[in-house]
C-alpha cells in the first residue's frame, strides 16, 4: 500500500515529526526541523516533516518567509505535504485527510516508527486518527507517539471551548493528547495552564483530566540550533548589517511575529520616547498581522526600519550586532508567550541585552539573564532601553551575555533531543 520514495534499503528506524512546518514563521517550524537534523545522528536513517500544501498555509493568513529564504534540509530528511483528498463538497477536511492518509500509508511498512506531533489540533488528533486505523487494519504495532502542546492548544482552542460552551471539544482535545504514549509541554508555564484548563472542565464536565494530566505530562522545551548563533565571524556580521544600511551597536532590534501581543506597537513607543532613539535605530524585523498597523504607525520616521524578508542565515547576524534586543510580550486573549525561542536565539548569538517582560514562560527561557519591565508599562520600557544602550559599560555587557550564553546552552537541539527520546523506545516491526 506504502507509496513510498523508492529506496535501496529498507529504513531502520523512522521519525515523523507532523508540524506546520517551514516555511511559517513559528518557533515551532524550527523546533521540527531542529529535532530533524538531530535524529540523523542518532541512528533514525528515514525523518519526515509532515506538513500542509504551501497554498494551504497562505490561505490561513500565517506569517510566512519568502520561500527562497527558507534554508534547506539535510539529506535524509523528507518534507512532505499531502494534498487533498475529495472536492469541494468536503470543505476543510479534504486536508486533514490526505494527512491522515498519508500517515496511515507510513505506520503500515512495518518500519519502526516515532511520530511527533506539535499542536494538538488538529496534528495530534491527525496522529491518533491515523495511527486507529492503521491498528484496527493489522498493522501500525511498531509505532510510537510523543505529542507536544504549545501554547496556543490552550489560549486559542480550550479557553475559547469554555468560554463558548463548546466542552465536548475540550474533552475531545485532551483525551487525544493524553491517549499518546508520551505528553509534553514546551515550558513548566504551559503545563501548570494545561493543567488548570484541565481542571476547569472537570469541574464542568463531571471528568478527571487534570489528574491524568499531572501525572502524564513533562516538560520538553523547544530544540534551537545553537551552533548557527554561536562563534560568528564577526567580518561576517559586519557585512550582513553593511548590506541592511545598519552599523554594530548602532540599533535595538525587534525579530520575531508582528503582533501587538508581542509588543511591538509598546516598543516603537517607547522607542520614540527614548534618548536611545537619538542616536540609535528600531529595526523591526518579521511579518505577523500586526505588521500593516506598524507600518502605519511609523510611517515617516526614518529612526524605524521594518525588515519583512529576513532570511534564516541573516538572523543571527542581526542579533549578534544589536545593541539591545527587546520582545516585550504581553498577555492577549488567545496568545500568552508560553516560551520565547527567539528569546534564546538572541542570547546565544551575543550582542546587546535582552529586554523582555515575565509573561507565560518567558522567566524560563531567559533566567535571571534579561532585563524585565512590567507589562505594557512603556516609560519603564523607554528607560530600560536606555539604560541598555547608553549606561551599561562594555564589562557589563560583556558579563550579562556570558551569563546569557550558559543559560541558553541547555536549550540547544541536540540536549533537547537526547531528553526527550531517553525513554521512548521503538518496537521491533513483526
Amino acid at each position: 500500500m506504502p507509496r513510498d520514495i523508492p529506496r535501496l534499503t529498507r529504513p531502520a528506524r523512522r521519525l515523523l515529526i507532523v508540524v506546520r512546518a517551514d516555511p511559517v514563521i513559528c518557533g515551532h517550524a524550527g523546533e521540527a526541523r531542529n529535532l530533524a537534523e538531530v535524529a540523523l545522528s542518532r541512528g533514525f536513517d528515514d525523518v519526515r516533516l509532515i506538513t500542509w500544501p504551501l497554498d494551504v498555509l497562505a490561505g490561513a493568513g500565517l506569517p510566512m518567509k519568502p520561500l527562497e529564504s527558507v534554508l534547506p534540509y539535510s539529506p535524509g530528511i523528507t518534507v512532505e505535504r499531502p494534498q487533498p483528498v475529495g472536492d469541494y463538497r468536503v470543505p476543510d477536511g479534504r486536508y486533514t485527510t490526505g494527512l491522515t492518509g498519508r500517515l496511515v500509508e507510513l505506520f503500515a511498512d512495518g518500519v519502526p516508527t516515532i511520530c511527533m506531533s506539535m499542536y494538538l489540533t488538529p496534528h495530534t488528533t491527525i496522529v491518533m486518527d491515523a495511527l486507529n486505523i492503521a491498528r484496527s487494519a493489522g498493522f501500525g504495532f511498531h509505532v510510537q507517539t510523543i505529542a507536544e502542546a504549545v501554547g496556543s492548544d490552550v489560549t486559542n482552542v480550550v479557553r475559547s471551548c469554555l468560554r463558548t460552551g463548546q466542552l465536548g471539544a475540550a474533552v475531545a482535545l485532551f483525551s487525544t493528547y493524553l491517549a499518546n504514549d508520551k505528553c509534553v509541554a514546551v515550558s513548566a508555564y504551559t503545563r501548570e495552564l494545561i493543567v488548570a484548563s484541565a481542571r476547569e472542565v472537570d469541574l464542568r464536565c463531571g471528568t478527571r483530566l487534570a489528574g491524568e494530566c499531572e501525572r502524564r505530562i513533562s516538560v520538553s522545551y523547544p530544540a534551537v540550533d545553537a551552533s548557527a548563533f554561536r562563534n560568528l565571524d564577526p567580518s561576517w556580521v559586519d557585512d550582513v548589517l553593511g548590506r541592511r544600511g545598519l552599523v554594530r551597536d548602532g540599533y535595538v532590534l525587534f525579530l520575531s511575529r508582528v503582533t501587538r501581543a508581542k509588543g511591538v506597537d509598546d516598543l516603537v513607543a517607547a522607542f520614540r520616547a527614548s534618548a536611545s532613539g537619538r542616536s540609535h535605530r528600531l529595526v523591526i524585523a518579521g511579518r505577523g498581522p500586526a505588521l500593516e498597523d506598524i507600518q502605519e504607525m511609523t510611517k515617516g520616521d526614518r529612526r524605524v526600519l521594518l525588515l519583512a524578508d529576513v532570511t534564516d542565515e541573516e538572523k543571527p547576524a542581526l542579533m549578534a550586532g544589536c545593541a539591545a534586543f527587546a520582545l516585550p510580550s504581553k498577555p492577549a486573549p488567545d496568545f500568552i508567550e508560553t516560551f520565547g525561542i527567539a528569546l534564546v536565539e538572541k542570547m546565544l548569538a551575543g550582542g546587546g541585552p535582552v529586554i523582555t517582560t515575565d509573561t507565560g514562560g518567558i522567566p524560563e527561557a531567559v533566567g535571571d539573564t534579561a532585563l524585565q519591565v512590567p507589562v505594557g508599562d512603556i516609560p519603564a520600557l523607554a528607560a530600560t532601553i536606555d539604560h541598555a544602550v547608553l549606561d551599561m559599560s562594555a564589562d557589563d555587557r560583556s558579563a550579562l551575555a556570558e551569563r546569557a550564553l550558559q543559560h541558553a546552552l541547555q536549550f540547544d537541539r541536540t540536549r533537547v533531543f537526547d531528553r526527550l527520546f531517553a525513554d521512548v523506545t521503538l518496537a521491533a516491526a513483526g
